[in-house]
């Protein structure tokens, strides 16, 4: 869980300064918001599949570890 708090940490704070370069380069903050999404705006289909079948892949893979540690705890629990 440690992977995931750290990527929306990182993810938020290159966003935040992207968009404070941004406006500090004269920008709005819309047109500054604007142009941090625009790299998924000209995305095409065969790169939207992988970037969502990449992101399913982290997930999953996080979900799984989770699971496999609280039944690795809850066996240890069972034994006497």
């Amino acid at each position: 869980m440690k992977i995931v708090w750290t990527s929306a940490l990182l993810l938020g704070c290159l966003m935040g300064f992207s968009i404070g370069v941004d406006m500090v380069q004269g920008f709005s903050f819309s047109m500054a918001l604007q142009n941090a999404y625009s790299p998924f705006r000209v995305m095409e289909f065969a790169e939207l599949f992988v970037l969502f079948v990449l992101l399913f892949c982290f997930v999953a893979e996080v979900f799984y570890r989770s699971f496999k540690v609280k039944k690795q705890n809850s066996d240890k629990n069972k034994t006497p």
